[in-house]
């Protein structure tokens, strides 16, 4: 990402992460799965998911949460991830790249958090994982 990070007090609703464009190739994804020991085909080989009824070697969701939350953090590197749910709505298929965007949709300034909103959508828009998220700063140096 370009330019430094924004600080919690330049932050407000509205304010946008993205779009990151990911590359989920096959390598990348199987090697994933693999280092997770989750070895199922549907996961490693595009071959055998389209065996399974698949439209190809789809991206294990723990992958799609991995990415997301590297993206927040990267996106707001001096805060932490104290919450993170996921929904997932379609497939993240390997060898097509995905978009990651995310958006402040709450502030609070008494405790130093925000809340956002952000997903996983693929070329043609089509949001694949959806979620929300709490992250918190740190309170300011003297």
């Amino acid at each position: 990402m370009r330019g430094s990070a924004p600080t919690f007090d330049g932050l407000e609703p509205g304010d946008e992460l993205g779009p990151l464009t990911i590359d989920l190739g096959g390598a990348f994804v199987r090697d994933h799965a693999v280092a997770m020991n989750m070895n199922a085909g549907r996961f490693t080989s595009d071959a055998e998911a389209k065996a399974e009824g698949l439209p190809g070697q789809i991206t294990p969701g723990n992958m799609s949460l991995g990415l997301l939350a590297r993206a927040l953090l990267g996106w707001l590197p001096q805060a932490r991830l104290e919450r993170i749910g996921t929904t997932f709505r379609g497939l993240a298929l390997a060898g097509v790249p995905a978009r990651i965007q995310a958006m402040v949709t709450e502030k609070s300034d008494a405790a130093r958090r925000i809340e956002c909103d952000f997903w996983m959508e693929n070329e043609a828009g089509d949001r694949l994982v959806i979620g929300t998220a709490t992250l918190r700063f740190p309170e300011p140096s003297s």
